[in-house]
């Protein structure tokens, strides 16, 4: 690896302690903010960390880079939570379980030996439980939920976002928005349950 400028081991310093205290890296603008400078500057920085191989980033997703260099990154207190696609909070949405980058979280804020995984939320039928067009689901892997909780569904090679009932024949998808109506079926595929929401602001 290259070496850095003193700026840069600021700024590289700056984004594992914030990932270190906040479970998830800062965005350009909040690194820009930490050191009044502009967002053009903060930027230019972060590229020339990604150049010299001490960040990496799978696209221009706030949130998604990460640290490689041990001296800043230990590993042994965060997981990487892979990103695969998007979920609808409205009306089901095609999944496409393709890679779209990491997520990294504290290992305080999850399970041990437990499987995750983030998708974003697309809609607004889940705006009454406090999750919003664009947020990052972090979805608990498991193929049963308890009646209320808020589960990823699977049905007729849709994905969806609801609160979950069993009832005596079916099974009862139910928004948090008025203006959805629930979804009745028969034949339903748990794949996770919700465990977190992250936002940018």
């Amino acid at each position: 690896m290259k070496e850095l400028t003193h700026r840069q081991k600021e700024v590289l310093t700056f984004i594992a302690d914030f990932l270190r205290k906040n479970a998830f890296p800062p965005t350009i603008r909040e690194v820009a903010d930490h050191f009044e400078m502009s967002v053009k500057g903060a930027h230019d920085h972060i590229i020339a960390l990604r150049k010299k191989g001490f960040l990496k980033q799978t696209d221009k997703r706030p949130r998604t880079m990460g640290l490689t260099d041990s001296k800043y990154a230990d590993s042994s207190d965060v997981v990487r939570i892979p990103i695969i696609g998007s979920v609808a909070a409205g009306a089901p949405l095609l999944a496409e379980e393709n890679f779209d980058g990491n997520i990294i979280m504290h290992k305080s804020l999850v399970r041990k030996g437990k499987k995750y995984f983030a998708l974003k939320v697309k809609g607004d039928s889940m705006s009454g439980a406090g999750i919003f067009e664009g947020d990052l689901a972090i979805i608990e892997k498991q193929n049963t939920v308890k009646n209320g909780e808020i589960a990823v569904a699977v049905l007729d090679d849709a994905i969806t976002l609801k609160k979950f009932y069993k009832e005596s024949s079916r099974i009862r998808l139910q928004s948090e928005n008025p203006a959805y109506k629930p979804i009745y079926s028969q034949d339903v595929k748990i794949v996770g349950r919700l465990t977190g929401i992250i936002r940018n602001y």
